[in-house]
């Protein structure tokens, strides 16, 4: 029996980027970031069967709120870059923006530019009032993106046990 069901995650476009729907093929490359030593200094290492956990939690979140994560893809190479979210942590009303870039397309602006189409969806047509960024301290690259989206410190808070600090920015 086919117990299989479809939800609508919205597909976003930038100039050099298509964010879509997570698929059961991205799973390897997700779960390859999250063994990567250098990806692990920040987001804590996890090995495969975690890593589903963690991939299908992300998906599923559309299911509970109509928001979560997308794959990001090149939009000139099919090629699967990272992954950038606008989700809701359990028992938040604060919609929070995460991004991941794979390893090999670091320093390409491609977090940036993902995480200003998810932003602008947040904003634009979820008319979410205010949104959140949550970043390891030591994470510099990805306060620079949340600072480049206009985000400003908020605070610090605590997440997994881990002292992170806050970052948000409100709609306008």
């Amino acid at each position: 029996m086919n117990h299989a069901f479809t939800i609508s995650v919205p597909c976003l476009a930038t100039e050099r980027l298509t964010l879509r729907e997570y698929r059961a093929e991205d799973f390897d490359l997700f779960a390859e970031h999250l063994s990567n030593a250098d990806s692990a200094a920040h987001l804590g290492s996890a090995d495969r069967q975690t890593a589903w956990r963690i991939f299908s939690s992300q998906a599923g979140l559309w299911l509970l709120n109509g928001a979560g994560w997308w794959s990001i893809e090149d939009r000139q190479t099919g090629q699967l870059v990272g992954s950038v979210g606008a989700f809701f942590r359990h028992e938040s009303t604060v919609m929070e923006l995460g991004w991941n870039t794979y390893q090999p397309f670091w320093g390409r602006g491609i977090a940036n530019e993902a995480a200003a189409a998810v932003l602008a969806y947040a904003f634009e047509v979820r008319r979410e009032p205010k949104v959140r960024a949550l970043i390891a301290s030591g994470n510099k690259s990805s306060r620079r993106v949340a600072e480049r989206l206009g985000m400003t410190y908020e605070m610090e808070t605590a997440l997994n046990g881990k002292t992170i600090n806050s970052y948000c920015r409100e709609h306008t």
